[in-house]
């Protein structure tokens, strides 16, 4: 049994983001800047966005954070994502989830600018996903195709199984499976599936992201699978300083005993998120100096 090392992926790539980084600035100035929007204080969020500031720059890129208060109405969030589109030293824009309650998610993701969408959660990038266009591809399932091309296994005629149907893992995730770059047969499972394992038990593939520990197990796997577990869920531990440990949605023991491959948790697909985001930054900025006619620069490979 392999461990799929994303720490070490991410690593790799975020050398050549550095490179391509480098490499624009050098010949048309232009530099990825990546603007985050974080309203309120809440503690993930808050240690999220500093992750991502400190990846863009590492990366060589600028970082703008725009902190808001909690109480900050849906009506002020708008209008700050419509001076951010309007900003050609901003060539990404980030607002980070979850918002208070009395913000509309989807009215705010619906007012980034597709071309600065680098999240791809706009429907207008979700709707060329989905039809095969070019677009900011999601980055969590981005992440989730490069950590399966990096195991080894070519996706092209094998069978996926994804359990979870969320917007931001389990269908994109299921899509791009799909689509012809890669090649796969895909099932979704969900709640309201009635057995789960029958489907798990044929697949070459199975992406698990429910948020709930031991969807997964051993006994539901083909032998020499490979399992991609997206969730990230504290288990009270007695033994540890801070008193819980971090699983995932698998349990790692009985299905690392069948499986060819799997993915840790943490160390996994966490690293592969802001890793994409990373990257679609710099193809954004990419795209507004051909636009601009700065550069012929070509697309990372």
């Amino acid at each position: 049994m392999k461990t799929i090392d994303g720490k070490s992926l991410a690593a790799k790539m975020r050398g050549e983001i550095k490179d391509g980084v480098e490499a624009l600035a050098k010949e048309t100035g232009v530099i990825p800047a990546l603007a985050v929007i974080l309203v309120g204080d809440n503690p993930a969020s808050v240690s999220y966005v500093t992750a991502k500031e400190k990846a863009c720059k590492e990366a060589g890129m600028a970082s703008r954070e725009i902190r808001m208060p909690a109480e900050t109405s849906e009506k002020e969030l708008l209008e700050t994502v419509r001076s951010l589109n309007e900003d050609a030293s901003v060539h990404g824009i980030l607002v980070q989830l979850p918002l208070p309650e009395h913000i509309r998610e989807n009215a705010v993701i619906d007012a980034i600018s597709p071309e600065k969408d680098v999240d791809g959660f706009s429907p207008v990038n979700v709707g060329k996903m989905m039809i095969g266009e070019e677009c900011f591809l999601p980055c969590t399932p981005h992440g989730i195709i490069k950590l399966i091309e990096f195991a080894g296994m070519d996706i092209a005629g094998k069978h996926a199984v994804v359990i979870g149907r969320s917007n931001i893992v389990g269908k994109p995730v299921a899509a791009l499976l799909a689509r012809r770059e890669t090649n796969a047969t895909v099932t979704l499972c969900h709640t309201g599936t009635p057995d789960i394992a029958r489907f798990t038990r044929e697949a070459d593939i199975v992406v698990v992201a429910t948020g709930r520990p031991g969807t997964l197990t051993g006994d539901m796997l083909k032998p020499g699978a490979v399992v991609i577990d997206v969730g990230v869920n504290r288990i009270a531990d007695a033994a540890k300083p801070k008193g819980f440990r971090l699983v995932g949605d698998a349990d790692f023991e009985s299905c690392s005993r069948v499986a060819s491959a799997i993915t840790p948790v943490p160390g996994g697909v966490g690293p592969m998120t802001i890793t994409m985001l990373l990257w679609n930054t710099l193809e954004s900025a990419r795209r507004f100096a051909r636009l601009t006619g700065c550069t012929t620069a070509e697309k990372m490979v």
